[in-house]
């Protein structure tokens, strides 16, 4: 399973972290959306090279927004998990509330002056 998130976003970066220590196993790849290997794997799965969200490939399906929230939640240890029930939210919901926060993760987190890697 593949996640690429931006590596130059503060909130992002801390999501990274929670991911690491709270997954149930060692199941995710980490990429940054903006480092040489993630910019490949945009294209091949044929989405923006400037996409605004964090993805989450699974079987050679695509999440993102709120799907890919609740599909890492999947994947991590109580309590974490227990976010998966945001599902029974209307979709339209969940990524109006995933893209407000996403439209504002720089005011309110900050950015590294460089991209993380791994």
């Amino acid at each position: 399973m593949i996640l690429l998130f931006d590596g130059v976003c503060n909130l992002c970066n801390s999501a990274v972290d929670l991911i690491l220590k709270k997954a149930q196993e060692d199941d995710f790849k980490l990429v940054a959306l903006q480092s040489e290997e993630g910019q490949p794997l945009l294209k091949e799965f044929k989405l923006p090279l400037e996409i605004n969200t964090v993805v989450l490939i699974q079987n050679n399906q695509v999440f993102s927004e709120s799907d890919a929230v609740i599909e890492i939640c999947k994947h991590l240890k109580a309590p974490w998990s227990w976010l998966t029930a945001f599902k029974l939210l209307p979709k339209s919901w969940r990524d109006n509330l995933y893209r407000f926060v996403a439209n504002n993760r720089y005011k309110w987190f900050g950015k590294r002056t460089s991209c993380r890697s791994f």
